[in-house]
């Protein structure tokens, strides 16, 4: 569910500018008279219209998400606030001068951003973002912990720049459709591939069970007593 909730937002701009795409004329139309106000000239261009309505539709659903949150009193991640001033910037920008290349970037910075924010979180404050985030449901060694961190860092850098470069050197609906099932389908196979990898660094059962009855057969030296 939280998956569905993260990427809500990628969603609703993938079904709006599907949905407008092949609705150009009606597209256009409905962006000049709504929204000619935000736009540099007040009128929208059949070309422009479709990224147009969906970063609009992108800023009032990540506005939604994090008003949603405040008024159940849930803490909003530090991501979504970079999100959602990512957003509202570039994708304002990208309204104003009907221009899709500031929306396109969006992707990028928010994955660099995290990139750097797992990066220089051990570095800076001594604490592991991904252990602190999963410490609780997985034990892992110290060193374990240090490569899945270092191997999101990796993932999110590559990530960010494989956008620009599905940006700059293919068309915007290409772009779109790279920005769904792209993000989201290599997001899955890296979080599998990590699974698989993780599962070989987890406890087994039963070298608990042989430590256990290690434990049980031989007393605590200091008291005789068993533990």
């Amino acid at each position: 569910m939280k998956l569905l909730f993260d990427f809500l937002p990628v969603i609703l701009f993938f079904g709006t500018f599907k949905y407008a795409e092949a609705h150009k004329a009606w597209a256009a139309d409905f962006a000049t008279r709504h929204l000619g106000v935000l736009v540099s000239g007040g009128k929208v261009g059949q070309g422009e219209a479709p990224v147009l309505l969906a970063t609009v539709v992108v800023i009032a659903a990540t506005l939604a998400q994090v008003a949603w949150l405040k008024l159940r009193g849930r803490k909003v991640d530090t991501m979504l606030w970079i999100s959602l001033a990512l957003v509202v910037v570039l994708g304002g920008l990208t309204v104003w001068f009907h221009s899709e290349t500031f929306i396109k970037w969006k992707p990028s910075v928010l994955y660099w951003a995290m990139g750097m924010s797992f990066w220089l979180s051990p570095l800076l404050f001594k604490r592991n973002l991904l252990k602190a985030l999963l410490g609780e449901q997985l034990q892992l060694p110290p060193k374990v912990w240090h490569r899945l961190n270092f191997a999101w860092v990796a993932f999110f850098a590559v990530m960010g720049f494989l956008n620009i470069w599905v940006a700059y050197n293919f068309e915007t609906a290409t772009w779109v459709n790279f920005k769904l099932f792209g993000g989201i389908g290599l997001m899955l196979v890296f979080m599998v591939v990590q699974g698989l990898w993780i599962s070989r660094h987890l406890p087994s059962e039963a070298a608990d069970a042989a430590a256990a009855t290690q434990e049980d057969r031989h007393p605590d030296p200091a008291t005789g007593d068993r533990p």
